[in-house]
C-alpha cells in the first residue's frame, strides 16, 4: 500500500494539489490518479456524485472531519494527506518532465446506429438526475461588462417594440456574428434592447405561427446571452438566461432550437455543480435526436454540438472513458458533415472537436496531451476569432497547468491579438495573470504588468 501512495504522491497532479493545500484539489488528483470516476468514488464513500463534484471544485468547503475520513478511506491514502494528522516525512522525487497521460482513441465500434443508442442509453444509465435549485448570487465588480445586461434581466422587463419576424431575426444573426468576432462588450450592451424588442414580438403574434417563430427566435437571443454570460464567468446570468431560452424554446416548433437550449442549460448545470444532472439531460436530448439525423447536416451538427458538450462534462467530472466515448463519436459525427457548414450550428465540425480534444486533455489534468492536441491545430485555420481566441487561451491554461510560465504568457497575448475581450473580465485569465506576477520568471515576461492592466487582473 506505501508503494502505490508514494506512487500517487509522485504524479505531476497531487504534487500540485498538495502544494496548494486545497484538499477538495487533493481528492480530485488522488481519484483520477487511481483512474476512478465521481461515481466509482461515490459508491465507496456513501457520499453524492454532485456533493463529491462540488467538494473537489471547492463549491462546498471540504473541512469536515467526517467527511475527510471518509474520503481518505474511500481513496486507501493516509488521514494526513487530506490534514487530518501532521503529514510523515517523505521524499517526493522531482521527474524531470511532467506526466504526459496520451489520449487512447476508441475503437470505431459505434457508427452503426442501434450500437450509438446502446451507447447512449449505457452512459444515461450511470447518472441520477437531482433536484435543482438555483445558485447564491454573486457580487458584480465595476469593470464586469454584464452590469447593464445584468440590470435588464434581473428588474422588470423594459417594453420592447415589436419588429417584423424577418428583421428580428437579422439582427440575432447580427448578434451571434458579433460574439464570433469576440466583441463581447459591445454585445453586452446591445443585447437588453434586442431581448426586449424579440419579447414584444412574441407577444404581439396574431397567429400561433408566428408566436412560435417568435419564440424560436427569442430563444436564440437568450442562448447567445448565456453563451456570453457564460464566456464571462457570470453563472447567475448564465442560469436566468439558459432557463429563459429553454422556456422560449418550449414554445416554439423548432426542435433544432429546443436542442441548442438544452445544450446551453445543460453547460449552465455543469458550471454550477449539476455534472450528473447535465449529463443526463445532453444524453436524454442527444437520444431524441438520432432519429432525425438523415434530415441532413442541422442534425448532424446539433448532435455533434451536443456529444462534444457531453464530451466535456464527462471530463469535468473525472470520467475519461465516457469523455473519449463521447468525443470520439463527435469526431465520427463531424467525419459525415464532410465540407457541409450548417447555419444553426455553423460552429461545428472536425476543427470543432479538435478544440475539444484540447480542453478536455486540459481539464483532464493532461497538460502534455492538451499541448499535444493543440500542435495538432492550426490557429490561423480557425475561422472565428472567439473559437481562435479560445483555442489560445485553453493553450495558456494547459501551459499554465504544467508549469510553463513563459509558454503560458505567449498563449494569453495570441489569445488577446485574437479576440481582446477574450482575456478581460475573465476570471481564468485573471487568476493566471496574477500567478504569473508573482512567478520569479516575470522580471522576463515583456509587458506583463501592463497585460495584467488591461485584464483587470488584481494582485
Amino acid at each position: 500500500m506505501m508503494d502505490q501512495d508514494c506512487a500517487i504522491w509522485d504524479t505531476h497532479a497531487v504534487r500540485g494539489a498538495l502544494a496548494s493545500g486545497d484538499y477538495g484539489a487533493v481528492v480530485r488528483a488522488v481519484r483520477r490518479a487511481n483512474n476512478l470516476t465521481l461515481a466509482d468514488l461515490a459508491r465507496r464513500s456513501n457520499y453524492s456524485i454532485s456533493t463529491l463534484s462540488r467538494l473537489e471544485r471547492g463549491k462546498q468547503p471540504l473541512s469536515d472531519v467526517r467527511v475527510l475520513r471518509a474520503l481518505a478511506l474511500a481513496l486507501h491514502v493516509p488521514p494526513e494527506l487530506l490534514g487530518l494528522a501532521d503529514p510523515p516525512s517523505r521524499t517526493v522525487r522531482s521527474s524531470a518532465h511532467a506526466a504526459i497521460v496520451g489520449v487512447t482513441p476508441a475503437p470505431d465500434e459505434e457508427t452503426e446506429p442501434m450500437r450509438r443508442r446502446t451507447l447512449l442509453a449505457g452512459l444515461a444509465g450511470t447518472v441520477t438526475a437531482l433536484g435543482i435549485t438555483p445558485p447564491p448570487s454573486g457580487a458584480v465588480t465595476a469593470s464586469d461588462p454584464l452590469r447593464v445586461l445584468e440590470r435588464a434581466l434581473l428588474a422588470p422587463p423594459a417594453p420592447g417594440i415589436p419588429v417584423g419576424l424577418g428583421q428580428l431575426g437579422h439582427r440575432i444573426t447580427a448578434a451571434q456574428s458579433m460574439f464570433g468576432r469576440g466583441h463581447y462588450t459591445e454585445l453586452a450592451a446591445g443585447l437588453p434592447r434586442l431581448l426586449s424588442d424579440a419579447t414584444a414580438t412574441r407577444a404581439a403574434g396574431t397567429s400561433t405561427d408566428d408566436v412560435a417563430e417568435a419564440g424560436a427566435l427569442l430563444a436564440r437571443a437568450y442562448v447567445l446571452a448565456s453563451r456570453l454570460s457564460v464566456k464571462l464567468s457570470h453563472d447567475q446570468l448564465a442560469w436566468t438566461t439558459a432557463d429563459r431560452a429553454m422556456q422560449a424554446a418550449d414554445g416554439s416548433y423548432d426542435p433544432l432550437t429546443r436542442v441548442s437550449a438544452h445544450r446551453s442549460w445543460a453547460i449552465v448545470l455543469r458550471r454550477t455543480g449539476y455534472t450528473d444532472t447535465a449529463t443526463r439531460l445532453i444524453l436524454d436530448t442527444a437520444t431524441s435526436l438520432q432519429p432525425e439525423l438523415h434530415r441532413g447536416a442541422e442534425y448532424l451538427a446539433a448532435y455533434g454540438s451536443l456529444l462534444s458538450t457531453g464530451a466535456y462534462t464527462a471530463a469535468v467530472d473525472g470520467d475519461r472513458e465516457s469523455a473519449r466515448t463521447l468525443i470520439t463519436e463527435a469526431s465520427h459525427t463531424a467525419a459525415r458533415l464532410g465540407h457541409e457548414r450548417p447555419r444553426s450550428f455553423a460552429g461545428f465540425g472536425p476543427g470543432t472537436v479538435g478544440l475539444y480534444q484540447v480542453s478536455i486533455a486540459r481539464v483532464l489534468g493532461d497538460s502534455g496531451a492538451a499541448i499535444d492536441a493543440a500542435r495538432r491545430i492550426d490557429p490561423a485555420a480557425i475561422p472565428l476569432a472567439e473559437s481562435r481566441a479560445r483555442y489560445w487561451s485553453d493553450v495558456a491554461r494547459a501551459f499554465h497547468q504544467w508549469g510553463k510560465p513563459e509558454q503560458c504568457y505567449r498563449a494569453l497575448c495570441a489569445a488577446e491579438q485574437a479576440a481582446p475581450d477574450e482575456v478581460r473580465y475573465r476570471e481564468p485569465i485573471q487568476k493566471i495573470t496574477a500567478d504569473l506576477l508573482k512567478r520569479p520568471q516575470a522580471a522576463a515576461l515583456p509587458g506583463l504588468l501592463a497585460f495584467a492592466k488591461r485584464t483587470g487582473t488584481h494582485t
